[in-house]
């Protein structure tokens, strides 16, 4: 397929990284298979050094398989075109591309303020290796005026996630962006909501996305899966040489699972949201509801920023009930059709109780005694999983 700028995502998902006819033969597979490969051969010692010599120049040349061949180009490319990148990079898991992205532009002594929305995990990173490194970390709302305080002489990034992990605070790329800017900063922004798909923050403005491709991109809940994309040379160089030497790798299988998932990316995708948004009609009718988060909801305090800046929405929401943390328990015990578990975006629905100490980080979070639970609305039946929650509501009232 030719590709043309106009050329609507959903077609580009279908015809991107897929296999080439055989000159031969005349003729391909649907799908790129999957080449493993741990070493690569070479004609002669000149397509040796051809390759080494287009490696040094920072493209895509592969001379030994941790880089992997055409089934991780591929899947590159998708990333690639998700995310409006001129380059993308594959990491092991979503965490592991955010270390990607933090160590490709910061170095000891540098200064990195992050959103206090951001992934829990980022502070566990900040705890256990960037301070040991000599990285300095600050966790602010993430507004241009909370972050002005925040400054240092040494403040080389800004790292943001948007909408936020666990209350889905939708965050005003653009304005921060020009905050960046304005001040010499790196924004990387944590995509793994939007997965390229219904949010791009390299259009809004921001120098890095990352990916966890585990969620959304992958969709089935077996893989786990990180990407790092950008436009810059100069940036796309340093994860370049960062990516090589801290030696990330997927495996080729993985790599074409992802390839898999992002052809159905689309459809899953809007499916969820379809879905999320009927969940989010029933509770708004619940007495026991206090409140939803969820930023394609009229009635999210981020739904003008995300009516603005996104293209759809996803399967996530959390809700704030007004329930003892006991009976916010006994709702999610009674849950039949939610697995309790921390990861979303596949095809299942699932559910984590949120715990009040890590609520207490976000400055979104207003304080209060209500329990809230973070639900991923997968592609059940909606009118199923609204029976099922009915029922679980009606069991930790009843108490």
């Amino acid at each position: 397929m030719a590709k043309t700028a106009s050329a609507h995502l959903d077609t580009l998902l279908q015809h991107t990284g897929v296999a080439e006819f055989d000159s031969a033969r005349g003729s391909a597979p649907v799908a790129l298979p999957s080449m493993r490969t741990s070493t690569v051969r070479f004609q002669n010692l000149d397509a040796l050094e051809r390759a080494q010599a287009s490696k040094a120049q920072g493209d895509r040349s592969v001379t030994y398989g941790r880089a992997g061949m055409d089934t991780h180009a591929a899947l590159e490319e998708v990333f690639c075109e998700l995310e409006a990148a001129e380059r993308a990079f594959l990491a092991p898991s979503g965490l592991s591309a955010i270390t990607l992205a933090f160590f490709s532009v910061l170095s000891t002594q540098d200064h990195v303020l992050v959103a206090d929305c951001a992934y829990g995990p980022v502070r566990y990173l900040d705890k256990i290796v960037l301070g040991r490194m000599g990285v300095q970390v600050s966790y602010s709302r993430a507004t241009p005026a909370a972050l002005e305080s925040q400054l240092r002489p040494n403040t080389k990034m800004l790292y943001v996630e948007s909408p936020g992990s666990l209350l889905f605070e939708m965050l005003d790329i653009p304005a921060l962006a020009e905050f960046a800017k304005k001040h010499d900063l790196i924004l990387a922004v944590d995509n793994t909501w939007g997965s390229g798909y219904i949010y791009r923050p390299l259009e809004l403005g921001a120098d890095i996305s990352v990916v966890a491709g585990t969620k959304y991109v992958a969709g089935h809940s077996d893989l786990m899966l990180g990407a790092v994309m950008a436009k810059d040379p100069a940036l796309i160089q340093r994860i370049n040489e960062t990516h090589y030497a801290m030696g990330y790798s997927i495996s080729a299988d993985d790599a074409w699972l992802a390839i898999r998932g992002a052809r159905t990316l689309p459809i899953r995708m809007r499916q969820s949201a379809q879905n999320a948004l009927e969940i989010c009609e029933f509770l708004s009718s619940c007495p026991d509801v206090a409140r939803i988060y969820h930023p394609a909801w009229p009635a999210d305090s981020g739904h003008a920023l995300w009516r603005r800046d996104c293209t759809g929405s996803n399967g996530m929401l959390s809700v704030e009930l007004k329930f003892t943390h006991a009976a916010a328990r006994r709702f999610v015990d009674a849950l039949t059709l939610f697995g309790i578990g921390f990861s979303w975006g596949g095809f299942e629905s699932l559910v984590q109780l949120v715990d009040h100490g890590s609520l207490k980080l976000h400055g979104y979070w207003t304080p209060n005694a209500h329990a809230v639970v973070r639900l991923h609305i997968g592609l059940e039946s909606p009118q199923d999983l609204i029976a099922d929650i009915s029922q679980a509501l009606d069991q930790a009232a009843a108490i």
